[in-house]
This record gives C-alpha cells, sequence and structure tokens, in this order.
C-alpha cells in the first residue's frame, strides 16, 4: 500500500515537472539578425587591473563601417555597459547592439549608441557566489575606463547606461553597495531575467549574503537612490530557470523609480520569453531600443537628467503604449485651424468602415445627453498610424471646436487595433469627444465608437475552487450588444491557483476575427496576458500568477473582452489540477530537497532505534513508512511561526541571535497555501521512496558488475571504526578539500563510499548463494541417504568438516545484511548531501584553468568534518555501535533535525548540508561512546 501511495505523490511531481518544462506558449519571438559581421574590440585596461583580473575583459560592439571608425577609440556616443549572467557570453550583447546600430543609422547618426560588453569568462555565478563581489568591482573598474574614453568630447557623458542580463542585472544593483563607487556615474539600470527578490537556487552563503547586502542597501538608502531609473524585465512562464516572481524589484520604497514588467504585457512584443531568448527577442530589442533613443535629451546628447521623464518614457514603452510616438505632455492642447468635414454623431454606438480613399474627417460625440444613462465612452481604431486621433472639445458648438485638448495619450496600443476608454466624469468641462481620421490612401481599416455603462458591461465570475480538480466550472454568457466586456473573477489571487479559460465565440454575421482580443489583466502586477483569435475554434487561456496578491489589496484579476457587436460568447473557467501542480513546483522546488532530507532523517531516527532497542537494523523503505509522518514536523513549525506573530516572542528569538524561520519569509511573501506544508513533505516522501528504490537498484547493478569482473572474494572481516588505513585515507581527502574544492572532495568521498558499499552488497549476495548452496545439499542428502536422526546429525558434521562445503553462514548472513542496510541510510543521505554540493564543484572545475583552488570556499571546513566521519562510518557495524550509550539520544535527535532542516533551510539550501553532516556526526561518534 505504501508503494502504491509513494507512486501516487511521485506521478504528482513528474506532473507538475512536466507542466513547468513543457507546457507554455510556442516561442512568438522573432530572431534577430546582423546586417554586417559583427566584432568585438578588446578594450585595453591598466596592467594592474589585467593582473588581477585576468579572466575578466572589456570589449566594444561594432559593425562595418562603425568599427572602422572608431578603431582609436575615439568615441562620441552614448555609452551602453552590457552584463553577461549566468555561463552567459559577452557576444549576447550583439542583439542590441546591431538595432541601436541601424536606428542610429535611419536617424543620420544624430545620435548613437557605444554598446560595450564585459566578459566575465561566462562564470556560473547562480550556483555559486564567491564571485560575485569580484565581478562587481570589475564593472567599477569598467564603467570608470569608459567614460575616460570620452573626456575629450564637446559634452562628455557622466554615467553609463547598464543592462543586465540575468545575475548580471544584480551585479549592476550591487555596485551602489561599494565604498568607493559614485551613484551619479549610473542613471539607468535595465535588467533581463533578473532574480532581484532572491536566489534561484541559495546553496551557499556567499550567494545568499550578497542579496542580503545589496537588497538591503537599496531598501536602506531609497531615497538617495530615487534618481536612479530601474527597470526590470521577465520572460514570463516559457523561462523556467527564473520564474517572473522574483524578477520584481523588492524595495516599495523605490516604487516611483523602479518598474517590473513581464514580456507578455510589453506593447508590441506581447509574447513570452525563455531565459536566453530574452536577449535576442527582436519584438523586446526593439522595444528597448526605441525607449533608449527616445531618453536622449536632445541638447546635451546624453540620456536626460530628470527622473521622472526617465519613468514616463519607459511606461509609455514598456507598460502602455498610446499609439503615438513619445512626446511631452506639455503639448496637450492643439489648434484646429481647417475644419474640412464635421460630422455630429448623436447615437450612443457608431461605426466605420474604410476599403477606399478616405478625406480628412472630424467625428463629433455630444456628451450632454449621454452623462445620465452611461459613464464611460470607448472607441476601438484598426487604423495604426501614430498621430493623434481622439480629442475633447469645451465649446457647446461642435463646429467652433477649433482648440481641443489630445486625449490619444489615453488610449493604448493592442495588437490589432487601438483602443480608449474614457471616463465621462473625468471630463465634466467638455461637451464633446472628437474623433479625427486624417486623409488616406486606400488604406482599409474600421473605426467603432459606443457610450457604455460600466456597471452593464461588467461581470462578476467567481472561479472554482482549488479541489475541485477540474470536474466542475464556472460559466458566463455574454450576449453582446457593445464593444467591451468586463469579468471579473472572484477568489483568484493566490500564487498555486491555475485555471483553464475557454472562450467560445458565435456570431450571427460574418465578423473579422482580427477586431475581437481577449486581455488578462492583473492590477497589482505588470503581467497581462493578451491573446487574439486566429480562427473560429473556441480560444483556451491559461490563468495562472506570477505575483500573488499583496495583502490589502482587494482588486480582483480581470479578464477584459474587446468583443464584436451581434457575437454571443461563453466563457467557462474551470481549475487546472496539472497546472496548479506546475505552480506548486515553480515556486517551492527548492524546497523539495529539503522535505526529502526531513524524510531520510526520520527514516534513518527510526533505523537507529531499532539497532539500539532490538539489535538490528530496518529496511530503508520500512523504516520510512514507520517514521516518515508530517505530523512529526509541520505542526512543530505552525506554532513557531504562530507565536513569532507575536512581537514580545520575535524580539525574545531576534535577540537570542536566531535566524529567521524560512516559512514565516514565505509567508510574507503570500507563497505558501493551505496545507502546503504538508503537501510537500508528502511530495518529499514520494520522491525520497521511490529515489531510494532507484538508488538501491543501482548499488544492485554496480554490485553485480563487481562479481562479474572480481568472481571470488573472502567477506570481510570485522574491523575498527579507527585504523591507521582510515586515517591515511581520510587525511588525503582533507588534503584534496584543502587544496582543491570542498564540494570535489565530497563527491570523491561519496564515490569511494559507494564503491564500499557495492563491494559489501557483492559479498553479501555470495554469502547468501552459498548458504543456499549448502541448504540444497542437506536436503538432497536427507532425501536419498538419511533414514534417522542420529544418521542426520552425522551427515551434517560430515559435510561441515569437508573444506570443499561451505559453513554455516546463518549468524554472518544476519550480520552482513544489517550492516548493509545501515551503510544504505548513511549513503542515501550522502547522496542528497552531494547534490547540494555539485553546483560549487562545477563552478570549480569549470575555472580550473584559472586556479586550481577555489577560494573563497564554501564547503572546505564542512568537508573536511564530513570526510572523518564518512571514513569512521565505512568501518563501522551494526554489532560495533547497537550497545553504544549514544546511538538512543543519536536516534531521538533526528526528530529535531528533521524539524531544523524544514524550518531554516526552504530559503537556505546550504544550510542542509550541515545538518546532515551533524547527524552523521553524533552516528560516528557512537562508534566510540
Amino acid at each position: 500500500m505504501s508503494a502504491v501511495l509513494n507512486g501516487v505523490l511521485l506521478l504528482l511531481v513528474v506532473l507538475g515537472v512536466l507542466d513547468v518544462f513543457f507546457v507554455y506558449e510556442t516561442n512568438r519571438c522573432s530572431m534577430t539578425y546582423m546586417f554586417e559581421y559583427p566584432e568585438y574590440q578588446k578594450i585595453q585596461l591598466p596592467k594592474k587591473v589585467s593582473s588581477r583580473y585576468p579572466s575578466y575583459e572589456l570589449h566594444l560592439y561594432g559593425e562595418g563601417v562603425y568599427t572602422e571608425e572608431n578603431r582609436n577609440l575615439s568615441l562620441t556616443g552614448i555609452p551602453v555597459l552590457f552584463l553577461p549572467g549566468n555561463a552567459g557570453s559577452y557576444k549576447q550583447v550583439r542583439s542590441l547592439g546591431s538595432i541601436a546600430l541601424r536606428k542610429a543609422e535611419s536617424i543620420g547618426y544624430k545620435y548613437h549608441f557605444d554598446v560595450f560588453s564585459i566578459n566575465f569568462n561566462e562564470e556560473l555565478v547562480a550556483l555559486y557566489g564567491g564571485s560575485l563581489l569580484k565581478q562587481t568591482k570589475f564593472v567599477h573598474i569598467s564603467i570608470k575606463a569608459i567614460l575616460r574614453l570620452y573626456k575629450n568630447q564637446e559634452f562628455p557623458p557622466q554615467s553609463v547606461i547598464l543592462l543586465g542580463h540575468s545575475m548580471g542585472g544584480l551585479i549592476a544593483r550591487a555596485l551602489f553597495t561599494l565604498k568607493n563607487f559614485k551613484p551619479q556615474l549610473i542613471k539607468l539600470i535595465i535588467t533581463q531575467a533578473t532574480p532581484h527578490l532572491m536566489p534561484v537556487l541559495p546553496i551557499d552563503h556567499y550567494l545568499t549574503d550578497f542579496y542580503f547586502l545589496v537588497n538591503n542597501y537599496w531598501n536602506l538608502n531609497a531615497n538617495q537612490l530615487q534618481n536612479i531609473t530601474v527597470l526590470s524585465i521577465a520572460g514570463g512562464f516559457r523561462d523556467y530557470q527564473v520564474r517572473s516572481g522574483l524578477t520584481v524589484l523588492p524595495s516599495l520604497k523605490i516604487k516611483n523609480s523602479a518598474l517590473s514588467v513581464v514580456s507578455t504585457a510589453i506593447p508590441r512584443t506581447w509574447a513570452s520569453t525563455d531565459h536566453l531568448s530574452i536577449v535576442w527577442c527582436k519584438e523586446l530589442i526593439l522595444a528597448t531600443s526605441r525607449a533608449l533613443f527616445d531618453l536622449i535629451d536632445g541638447d546635451t546628447r546624453q540620456i536626460t537628467e530628470d527622473s521622472n521623464k526617465r519613468m514616463a518614457i519607459l511606461r509609455h514603452h514598456f507598460v502602455r503604449h498610446p499609439a503615438k510616438l513619445y512626446e511631452s505632455l506639455d503639448e496637450s492642447i492643439i489648434n484646429v485651424s481647417e475644419t474640412p468635414r464635421w460630422f455630429l454623431i448623436k447615437t450612443r454606438d457608431w461605426d466605420l468602415k474604410v476599403t477606399k480613399e478616405y478625406s480628412e474627417t472630424f467625428f463629433a460625440f455630444p456628451l450632454h445627453d449621454k452623462r445620465k444613462t452611461y459613464n464611460q465612452f470607448h472607441c476601438r481604431s484598426t487604423f495604426l498610424y501614430t498621430h493623434s486621433w481622439i480629442f475633447g472639445c469645451s465649446d457647446t458648438d461642435s463646429s467652433k471646436c477649433v482648440e481641443m485638448e489630445d486625449l490619444s495619450w489615453r488610449s493604448e496600443l493592442l495588437p490589432t487595433a487601438k483602443a480608449v476608454t474614457l471616463q465621462l466624469e473625468d471630463f465634466l468641462n467638455a461637451s464633446y469627444f472628437v474623433l479625427y481620421l486624417p486623409e488616406t490612401n486606400n488604406s482599409k481599416f474600421s473605426v467603432e465608437c459606443e457610450f457604455l455603462n460600466e456597471e452593464l458591461k461588467t461581470t462578476q465570475l467567481p472561479v472554482t475552487h482549488a479541489f475541485s480538480f477540474g470536474l466542475s466550472s464556472s460559466e458566463a454568457m455574454i450576449n453582446s450588444s457593445g464593444l467591451l466586456h468586463i469579468l471579473s473573477l472572484q477568489g483568484f489571487s493566490k500564487i498555486y491557483q491555475a485555471f483553464n479559460i475557454l472562450i467560445e465565440r458565435n456570431c450571427t454575421q460574418s465578423k473579422d476575427m482580427k477586431s475581437t482580443i481577449y486581455r488578462l489583466y492583473v492590477p497589482w502586477s505588470h503581467e497581462d496576458i493578451i491573446r487574439v483569435p486566429s480562427d473560429d475554434l473556441p480560444l483556451k487561456l491559461s490563468a495562472k500568477l506570477h505575483v500573488p496578491q499583496p495583502q490589502n489589496d482587494s482588486r480582483m484579476v480581470k479578464l477584459t473582452m474587446y468583443t464584436c457587436k451581434d457575437c454571443y460568447y461563453k466563457v467557462t473557467v474551470c481549475t487546472s489540477f496539472v497546472q496548479m501542480l506546475g505552480q506548486i513546483i515553480r515556486c517551492h522546488w527548492p524546497s523539495l530537497h529539503v522535505y526529502i532530507v526531513s524524510n531520510l532523517l526520520l527514516a534513518f531516527g527510526a533505523q537507529l532505534y531499532a539497532i539500539s532497542n532490538k539489535g538490528y537494523s530496518l529496511e530503508f523503505d520500512s523504516s520510512l513508512d514507520v517514521a516518515a509522518k508530517p505530523y512529526k514536523v509541520d505542526p512543530v513549525i505552525n506554532i513557531c511561526q504562530f507565536i513569532l506573530s507575536y512581537d514580545y516572542f520575535r524580539d525574545t528569538w531576534h535577540s537570542l541571535l536566531l535566524p529567521h524561520l524560512d516559512s514565516s519569509e514565505l509567508h510574507s511573501m503570500n507563497l505558501l497555501f493551505p496545507l502546503g506544508s504538508l503537501f510537500l513533505f508528502l511530495l518529499g516522501t514520494g520522491i525520497a521512496y521511490w529515489a531510494g528504490i532507484l538508488f538501491k537498484s543501482t548499488i544492485g547493478i554496480l554490485s553485480s558488475t563487481l562479481n562479474y569482473l572480481k568472481r571470488r572474494t573472502d567477506f570481510p572481516k570485522e574491523i575498527q571504526p579507527f585504523t591507521n588505513k582510515m586515517l591515511v585515507k581520510a587525511l588525503l581527502l582533507s588534503l584534496v578539500a584543502w587544496r582543491t574544492c570542498g564540494a570535489f572532495a565530497i563527491l570523491l568521498l561519496f564515490s569511494h563510499y559507494l564503491l564500499k558499499v557495492a563491494k559489501l552488497q557483492a559479498n553479501l549476495w555470495r554469502l547468501s548463494s552459498s548458504e543456499n548452496l549448502a541448504t540444497s545439499q542437506i536436503s538432497a542428502t536427507i532425501t536419498t541417504e538419511a533414514s534417522s536422526a542420529k544418521k542426520l546429525e552425522k551427515h551434517i558434521l560430515s559435510l561441515q568438516k569437508e573444506e570443499s562445503a561451505p559453513p554455516v553462514y546463518s549468524y554472518d548472513l544476519h550480520t552482513a545484511s544489517d550492516n548493509i542496510k545501515m551503510h544504505f541510510s548513511v549513503i542515501n543521505l550522502l547522496f542528497w548531501l552531494t547534490l547540494l554540493t555539485l553546483p560549487c564543484c562545477t563552478y570549480w572545475f569549470k575555472n580550473i584553468r584559472d586556479n586550481i583552488q577555489l577560494a573563497p570556499d564554501p564547503l572546505r571546513d564542512l568537508a573536511i568534518i564530513l570526510i572523518f566521519t564518512i571514513e569512521i562510518l565505512m568501518n563501522s557495524s551494526v554489532s560495533s555501535i547497537k550497545s553504544s550509550k549514544l546511538l538512543k539520544i543519536t536516534a531521538r535527535l533526528q526528530l529535531p533535525f528533521s524539524i531544523l532542516v524544514v524550518a531554516f533551510g526552504q530559503l537556505h539550501l546550504y544550510r542542509v548540508p550541515y545538518f546532515i553532516t551533524f547527524s552523521l556526526f553524533l552516528h560516528s561518534l557512537s562508534c566510540f561512546i
């Protein structure tokens, strides 16, 4: 029964993982191509800098004529510095560099950007935080070196624009924490898929300490950093490496100078990007390039010093594009010198289709008779020219509207149309809304307008419960009599929720599908999803959140439908259980490792308790079934979390210098869900169970291979836990840990132990087969020769005296089997510990050419302690520890360890190896005490 239950739990994990990695929208980004061969000119830095940072380089991107003209580095443009991220290449800058160069050519080089890039040697800084500070210092040196290249310019730049991908964006913000850094060197930071909130994988304390340093500095110095504009761009659900919720800038104090958006909500992009395509997605790079050119001050030919204007321009290109070129909002009043054609539209709704030449025309919509019945005016046009198109007029006579207020800034660009919704109460002094159509030449487009009542066009639609498993649904029927309908999705606010929204449409007349647009609007986060149906088939929309609803925020997620007249719509919302699992895995997959280890520690404690009380070991699956119960862990953590919600206990906790509870931090970020810890614990149980079965099978395969390669070996005799040979091996591995990398030494230790256990398993199989052979020989003799009990006894004694016959192995077989069970539990814990150290080992191995010793090494001290502990346990046996006075205490301490690893390890995975090591260390002491 336990195998079936654990199999179901493992299946849930697999479904969630499949949803994260394979269930997302298709790649709708266009590739960026270079028009000329890209070149990366290396900038010579002082020898002192090159010797201190031999692996880092600074490059200038160029193509064709630009490269030739700037060989001598007589630069006259605006400097932009690209910072690659984890394992990123400096050549990833070519997409932005090439498009910026083409844009400069199109305006005759009136303005242009000099795009630099840093080569960080593709370091894996997301896996090891020890080099983050070094990279930050090199960026500071590079910025000063870049600005020195412009010292002879008429208007030399005083700052550099920073563009950071992935961890490069964190490096950009970390610059301000340096003691000698001048904040005025940076005015604008643009980050792409950067996990600002916390590390994706917090596997070493250098990484978490660096995050704390950066985020704490920006929180405490928010007032001094108000002049720094920061834009964070996330990739959406296609980016499974860095979930978009981590890219939100953490400080609320800098919200006026910081902006976080998801690429699916960016105008003229409207596409999700993966972690790499975000640097070359043509639609996104074009939006970035347009924003950069709009940020230029025409007087200084550099980026504008006005931080409010910088933020307005970024919002123009990345949040709400009004289908107009950016202009100053001061020019909102226009004068109409000639009015060739004026039409007065008195009806509630109106539409116009243009299929041929059309002369310049104004359409005036009177407001005085509409205010009592309607509170909104909505207009939509498929003529996507970039000039003003809708105005407000305060004159009582529409034919005398010679001065009008430009309201086009309130409109919004959509994939196939531009739309505007105006609140009548905001224009109490206006008498008319005026729609302007310029002279056209054979352009085909349509314009539709209507007055509407917002309450009548808004429908409340409760979403289905999370535990409905898609068996129930909520439906809404919309008998469209207008252009705009809004569905408020009640109860959709949690990060773990996921729904399938099916939209069916039935029209009485043939309508162009492009005039229908669906938008999932999240009011507290710029993560909207916009879809345009391409055929008459029902459209399926996946509704999930990147950022949960903040506390004290009552706004609801809305489905805005830009509909067609004379059409009927049916909207069905049902829970997607598989996508819910995907959301849980996406947000909590690092925590699964913690819950797996918690289960293993409980099972390990049960096994040690059985050895102490009964004198024999339990099978791994049996000990897991007996001990791995969520009620042993979850209630304790919930009680602690409840107690710490009171100020007195929280202050006492902090006065004892105890770390924060990770579950409390997760709760503050609204990432926990009802029974979440219980569910994650059960998932950890399922993974631990089947991973143990797989691991045991792997050891069996390795043992069979050893049996085949080395057929005859004697079963090892009982040896002492501490020997000279063991001491030599421990010292050699400790030397490896000290002189190279602690994680590498742990990997060697695990490999050595794995081979040791495989040999023990092979010997156990040979021992068992020998006993079976002896038993069969005795049984055969009983059948053919033994006629009395006395003859049987004599025959058994004679068989035992023969040299060729194996002895009776009953005691040795049980002892060897117990030892194997105990060793398997130890190496299982060591396996999950080794997995957590592999990223650090990978970083060291990739950079071994530069330095054979990893410095600083977060695992060196831990590795040395673990080496001596495991070497002792390798030579231990059940018989040597079952009478230990410390064994029962060690067994009982596994429960507190399993609680502590959950309490303090979910957001700090680097703590997990310490709990495992301490547990094994106490076990090794049981061999002596």
